[in-house]
Protein backbone atom coordinates (compact mmCIF):
# COMPACT_ATOMS: atom_id res chain seq x y z
CA UNK A 1 0.00 0.00 0.00
CA UNK A 2 2.43 2.49 1.21
CA UNK A 3 4.73 2.17 -2.05
CA UNK A 4 1.57 2.92 -4.35
CA UNK A 5 0.66 5.99 -2.43
CA UNK A 6 4.44 7.26 -2.54
CA UNK A 7 4.28 6.47 -5.54
CA UNK A 8 0.75 8.69 -6.91
CA UNK A 9 1.18 11.49 -4.34
CA UNK A 10 3.71 13.80 -7.06
CA UNK A 11 0.62 13.16 -9.56
CA UNK A 12 -1.62 14.56 -7.47
CA UNK A 13 0.24 17.29 -6.03
CA UNK A 14 0.55 18.37 -9.14
CA UNK A 15 -2.86 18.56 -9.99
CA UNK A 16 -3.27 20.30 -6.85
CA UNK A 17 -0.93 22.64 -7.33
CA UNK A 18 -2.47 23.61 -10.87
CA UNK A 19 -5.86 24.09 -9.25
CA UNK A 20 -4.35 26.18 -6.41
CA UNK A 21 -2.31 28.43 -8.99
CA UNK A 22 -5.19 28.73 -11.02
CA UNK A 23 -7.38 30.12 -8.47
CA UNK A 24 -4.84 32.25 -7.22
CA UNK A 25 -3.97 33.99 -10.65
CA UNK A 26 -0.27 32.87 -10.78
CA UNK A 27 1.16 32.94 -12.97
CA UNK A 28 -1.69 35.07 -15.17
CA UNK A 29 -4.62 33.79 -16.56
CA UNK A 30 -3.13 34.40 -20.11
CA UNK A 31 -0.58 31.73 -19.16
CA UNK A 32 -3.05 28.32 -19.27
CA UNK A 33 -4.58 28.51 -22.41
CA UNK A 34 -1.31 27.99 -23.95
CA UNK A 35 0.49 25.84 -21.79
CA UNK A 36 -2.22 23.32 -22.13
CA UNK A 37 -2.32 23.87 -26.00
CA UNK A 38 1.67 23.13 -26.05
CA UNK A 39 0.86 20.20 -24.04
CA UNK A 40 -1.52 18.76 -26.46
CA UNK A 41 0.20 19.96 -29.87
CA UNK A 42 4.18 19.37 -28.65
CA UNK A 43 4.43 17.92 -25.84
CA UNK A 44 2.72 14.60 -25.79
CA UNK A 45 3.18 14.16 -29.27
CA UNK A 46 6.56 14.10 -29.05
CA UNK A 47 6.44 11.66 -25.80
CA UNK A 48 4.18 9.35 -27.89
CA UNK A 49 6.98 9.51 -31.20
CA UNK A 50 9.75 9.08 -29.25
CA UNK A 51 8.33 6.25 -27.13
CA UNK A 52 6.53 4.18 -30.25
CA UNK A 53 8.88 4.65 -32.06
CA UNK A 54 11.47 2.75 -30.13
CA UNK A 55 9.06 0.27 -28.52
CA UNK A 56 8.93 -3.84 -30.16
CA UNK A 57 5.38 -3.42 -31.41
CA UNK A 58 5.54 -6.21 -33.97
CA UNK A 59 5.46 -9.44 -31.45
CA UNK A 60 1.83 -11.34 -30.28
CA UNK A 61 2.31 -9.25 -26.82
CA UNK A 62 1.58 -6.27 -28.36
CA UNK A 63 -1.16 -7.74 -30.72
CA UNK A 64 -2.91 -9.75 -27.24
CA UNK A 65 -2.74 -6.48 -25.74
CA UNK A 66 -4.18 -4.14 -28.47
CA UNK A 67 -6.91 -6.97 -28.58
CA UNK A 68 -7.74 -6.65 -25.19
CA UNK A 69 -7.76 -3.09 -25.20
CA UNK A 70 -10.34 -3.06 -28.32
CA UNK A 71 -12.47 -5.08 -26.35
CA UNK A 72 -12.79 -3.65 -22.83
CA UNK A 73 -13.44 0.00 -25.05
CA UNK A 74 -16.52 -1.81 -27.30
CA UNK A 75 -17.72 -3.80 -23.80
CA UNK A 76 -17.47 -0.02 -22.47
CA UNK A 77 -19.22 1.71 -25.24
CA UNK A 78 -22.05 -1.16 -25.39
CA UNK A 79 -23.00 -1.04 -21.70
CA UNK A 80 -23.14 2.96 -21.90
CA UNK A 81 -25.63 2.38 -24.38
CA UNK A 82 -27.77 -0.15 -22.65
CA UNK A 83 -28.17 2.12 -19.68
CA UNK A 84 -29.27 5.30 -22.26
CA UNK A 85 -32.94 4.28 -21.69
CA UNK A 86 -32.10 3.64 -18.03
CA UNK A 87 -30.90 6.98 -17.55
CA UNK A 88 -33.77 9.07 -20.02
CA UNK A 89 -31.13 11.31 -20.57
CA UNK A 90 -31.70 14.21 -23.13
CA UNK A 91 -29.71 13.73 -26.35
CA UNK A 92 -26.60 16.13 -25.12
CA UNK A 93 -26.66 14.92 -21.68
CA UNK A 94 -26.18 11.30 -23.12
CA UNK A 95 -23.24 12.18 -25.18
CA UNK A 96 -21.58 14.01 -22.11
CA UNK A 97 -22.52 10.68 -20.26
CA UNK A 98 -20.54 8.59 -22.22
CA UNK A 99 -17.06 10.57 -23.17
CA UNK A 100 -17.22 10.99 -19.57
CA UNK A 101 -18.07 6.77 -18.66
CA UNK A 102 -15.13 5.48 -21.85
CA UNK A 103 -12.67 8.06 -22.14
CA UNK A 104 -9.77 8.42 -20.32
CA UNK A 105 -7.12 11.61 -19.43
CA UNK A 106 -3.59 10.74 -21.33
CA UNK A 107 -1.95 12.85 -18.96
CA UNK A 108 -2.94 11.50 -15.39
CA UNK A 109 -2.55 7.52 -16.91
CA UNK A 110 1.63 8.09 -18.53
CA UNK A 111 2.02 9.75 -15.35
CA UNK A 112 0.84 7.41 -12.69
CA UNK A 113 2.52 4.47 -14.92
CA UNK A 114 5.71 6.12 -15.33
CA UNK A 115 5.26 6.48 -11.31
CA UNK A 116 4.69 3.50 -10.63
CA UNK A 117 6.33 0.99 -13.30
CA UNK A 118 9.29 3.57 -15.08
CA UNK A 119 10.19 3.59 -18.51
CA UNK A 120 9.35 -0.11 -18.97
CA UNK A 121 5.57 1.06 -18.14
CA UNK A 122 5.71 3.88 -20.65
CA UNK A 123 6.61 1.86 -23.63
CA UNK A 124 3.25 -1.10 -22.51
CA UNK A 125 0.98 2.65 -22.03
CA UNK A 126 2.01 4.20 -25.41
CA UNK A 127 0.91 0.85 -26.71
CA UNK A 128 -2.05 1.07 -25.42
CA UNK A 129 -2.77 5.12 -26.40
CA UNK A 130 -2.20 4.43 -29.80
CA UNK A 131 -4.60 1.97 -29.57
CA UNK A 132 -7.41 4.16 -27.19
CA UNK A 133 -7.00 7.29 -28.74
CA UNK A 134 -8.07 7.17 -32.09
CA UNK A 135 -10.95 4.21 -31.49
CA UNK A 136 -12.56 6.28 -28.39
CA UNK A 137 -12.50 9.65 -30.65
CA UNK A 138 -14.34 7.60 -33.38
CA UNK A 139 -16.79 5.88 -30.74
CA UNK A 140 -17.15 9.67 -28.84
CA UNK A 141 -18.13 11.30 -32.26
CA UNK A 142 -20.06 8.41 -33.45
CA UNK A 143 -22.49 8.85 -30.44
CA UNK A 144 -22.61 12.64 -31.28
CA UNK A 145 -23.76 11.51 -35.31
CA UNK A 146 -25.86 8.64 -34.22
CA UNK A 147 -27.85 10.38 -31.68
CA UNK A 148 -27.71 14.36 -32.35
CA UNK A 149 -30.47 15.80 -35.00
CA UNK A 150 -27.52 17.32 -36.37
CA UNK A 151 -26.25 16.11 -39.24
CA UNK A 152 -22.59 14.70 -39.47
CA UNK A 153 -21.32 13.33 -42.73
CA UNK A 154 -18.13 10.43 -43.49
CA UNK A 155 -15.75 13.53 -44.18
CA UNK A 156 -16.61 15.47 -41.04
CA UNK A 157 -15.49 12.13 -38.88
CA UNK A 158 -12.62 11.63 -40.74
CA UNK A 159 -11.29 15.27 -40.18
CA UNK A 160 -12.22 15.03 -36.33
CA UNK A 161 -10.07 12.28 -36.10
CA UNK A 162 -7.41 13.06 -38.79
CA UNK A 163 -6.81 16.66 -36.91
CA UNK A 164 -6.09 14.95 -33.86
CA UNK A 165 -2.01 15.65 -32.84
CA UNK A 166 -2.61 12.26 -30.58
CA UNK A 167 -3.46 10.27 -32.93
CA UNK A 168 -1.22 11.52 -35.80
CA UNK A 169 1.67 11.31 -33.25
CA UNK A 170 0.55 7.27 -32.45
CA UNK A 171 0.14 6.41 -36.30
CA UNK A 172 3.79 8.37 -37.28
CA UNK A 173 5.56 6.11 -34.05
CA UNK A 174 4.08 2.96 -34.64
CA UNK A 175 5.44 3.01 -38.27
CA UNK A 176 8.42 4.11 -37.46
CA UNK A 177 8.38 0.92 -34.92
CA UNK A 178 7.41 -1.30 -37.74
CA UNK A 179 9.45 -0.45 -40.51
CA UNK A 180 12.41 -0.28 -38.33
CA UNK A 181 13.31 2.93 -39.45
CA UNK A 182 15.39 4.57 -36.59
CA UNK A 183 14.97 8.59 -35.58
CA UNK A 184 18.04 10.25 -36.10
CA UNK A 185 19.96 10.73 -32.70
CA UNK A 186 19.59 14.48 -32.55
CA UNK A 187 15.81 14.08 -33.39
CA UNK A 188 15.37 11.66 -30.12
CA UNK A 189 17.64 13.62 -27.80
CA UNK A 190 14.69 16.50 -28.28
CA UNK A 191 11.64 14.48 -28.62
CA UNK A 192 12.98 13.08 -25.39
CA UNK A 193 13.39 16.09 -23.58
CA UNK A 194 10.11 17.59 -24.57
CA UNK A 195 8.55 14.30 -23.69
CA UNK A 196 9.85 14.78 -19.85
CA UNK A 197 8.18 18.04 -20.07
CA UNK A 198 4.52 16.29 -21.58
CA UNK A 199 4.04 14.84 -18.15
CA UNK A 200 4.31 17.52 -15.20
CA UNK A 201 2.90 20.39 -17.37
CA UNK A 202 -0.13 18.06 -18.41
CA UNK A 203 -0.67 17.41 -14.91
CA UNK A 204 -0.64 21.19 -14.19
CA UNK A 205 -3.11 21.79 -17.39
CA UNK A 206 -5.60 19.51 -15.40
CA UNK A 207 -5.68 20.46 -12.34
CA UNK A 208 -6.05 24.79 -13.87
CA UNK A 209 -8.73 23.47 -15.52
CA UNK A 210 -10.95 22.08 -12.52
CA UNK A 211 -13.83 24.13 -11.69
CA UNK A 212 -15.86 23.04 -8.92
CA UNK A 213 -18.93 25.54 -9.98
CA UNK A 214 -19.66 22.93 -12.65
CA UNK A 215 -20.37 20.05 -10.17
CA UNK A 216 -23.88 21.63 -9.52
CA UNK A 217 -26.41 20.12 -11.69
CA UNK A 218 -24.81 16.77 -12.82
CA UNK A 219 -27.73 14.67 -11.11
CA UNK A 220 -27.80 11.09 -12.44
CA UNK A 221 -25.26 11.52 -15.47
CA UNK A 222 -22.86 12.65 -13.07
CA UNK A 223 -22.94 9.85 -10.43
CA UNK A 224 -23.43 6.89 -13.19
CA UNK A 225 -20.70 8.14 -15.33
CA UNK A 226 -18.23 8.37 -12.50
CA UNK A 227 -19.25 4.73 -11.47
CA UNK A 228 -19.11 3.31 -14.91
CA UNK A 229 -15.70 5.01 -14.97
CA UNK A 230 -13.78 4.50 -11.59
CA UNK A 231 -14.99 1.66 -10.46
CA UNK A 232 -16.80 -0.35 -13.50
CA UNK A 233 -14.21 -0.22 -16.21
CA UNK A 234 -11.43 -0.98 -13.84
CA UNK A 235 -12.90 -4.57 -12.84
CA UNK A 236 -13.49 -4.88 -16.32
CA UNK A 237 -10.23 -4.27 -17.54
CA UNK A 238 -8.96 -6.46 -14.62
CA UNK A 239 -11.42 -9.76 -15.23
CA UNK A 240 -10.35 -9.30 -19.42
CA UNK A 241 -6.74 -9.21 -18.09
CA UNK A 242 -6.85 -12.06 -16.26
CA UNK A 243 -8.83 -14.27 -19.16
CA UNK A 244 -5.61 -12.79 -21.39
CA UNK A 245 -2.94 -14.29 -18.67
CA UNK A 246 -0.96 -11.03 -19.21
CA UNK A 247 1.85 -10.99 -16.75
CA UNK A 248 1.42 -8.67 -13.72
CA UNK A 249 3.19 -5.13 -14.99
CA UNK A 250 0.73 -5.51 -18.12
CA UNK A 251 -2.13 -5.88 -15.97
CA UNK A 252 -1.31 -3.36 -13.71
CA UNK A 253 -1.14 -0.31 -16.90
CA UNK A 254 -4.26 -1.46 -18.50
CA UNK A 255 -5.80 -1.45 -15.11
CA UNK A 256 -4.50 2.23 -14.64
CA UNK A 257 -5.83 3.18 -17.95
CA UNK A 258 -8.87 1.98 -17.13
CA UNK A 259 -9.19 3.94 -13.62
CA UNK A 260 -7.96 7.43 -14.60
CA UNK A 261 -10.70 10.41 -14.80
CA UNK A 262 -12.42 10.86 -18.41
CA UNK A 263 -10.04 13.09 -20.77
CA UNK A 264 -10.40 16.88 -20.51
CA UNK A 265 -10.51 17.32 -23.66
CA UNK A 266 -14.03 15.59 -23.57
CA UNK A 267 -15.33 19.01 -23.18
CA UNK A 268 -13.92 20.96 -26.04
CA UNK A 269 -15.57 18.41 -28.39
CA UNK A 270 -18.63 18.48 -26.14
CA UNK A 271 -18.96 22.18 -26.75
CA UNK A 272 -17.93 21.95 -30.82
CA UNK A 273 -20.53 19.18 -32.09
CA UNK A 274 -23.76 20.29 -29.44
CA UNK A 275 -23.31 18.45 -26.65
CA UNK A 276 -23.75 19.14 -22.84
CA UNK A 277 -20.44 21.01 -22.12
CA UNK A 278 -21.65 22.52 -18.36
CA UNK A 279 -22.67 18.90 -17.59
CA UNK A 280 -19.23 17.37 -19.52
CA UNK A 281 -16.90 20.18 -17.16
CA UNK A 282 -18.49 18.91 -13.58
CA UNK A 283 -18.03 15.22 -14.77
CA UNK A 284 -14.34 15.93 -15.79
CA UNK A 285 -13.81 17.84 -12.58
CA UNK A 286 -15.84 15.26 -10.21
CA UNK A 287 -14.15 12.14 -11.87
CA UNK A 288 -10.51 13.70 -11.31
CA UNK A 289 -10.96 14.82 -8.01
CA UNK A 290 -12.73 11.19 -6.92
CA UNK A 291 -10.17 9.54 -8.33
CA UNK A 292 -7.73 10.86 -5.92
CA UNK A 293 -9.39 8.54 -4.10
CA UNK A 294 -10.20 5.47 -5.57
CA UNK A 295 -7.35 4.85 -8.28
CA UNK A 296 -5.00 4.19 -4.79
CA UNK A 297 -7.40 1.63 -3.59
CA UNK A 298 -8.41 0.03 -6.71
CA UNK A 299 -4.57 -0.51 -7.92
CA UNK A 300 -4.17 -1.74 -4.10
CA UNK A 301 -6.70 -4.11 -4.35
CA UNK A 302 -6.60 -5.22 -7.55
Amino acid sequence: MQPIIIALWPVFALLLLGFLARRSGFPGEGFWQPAEKATYYVLFPALLVERLANAQLAGDDSIRLAALVVVVLVMAALFCCACKPLLRLTVPAFTSFFQGSVRFNTYVALAVTAALHGSEGIVLAAVITAVMIPLLNLFSVLAFALTSEQAFSPRQLLMTLARNPLILACLLGIALSLSGAALPLGVTSVLELLGRMALPMGLLAVGAGLDLRALRGGGRALVAASLIKLLFLPLLAFALAGLWQLDLLTTSVVVIFAAVPTATSAYILARQMGGDAELMAGIITAQTMISMLTLPVVLILL
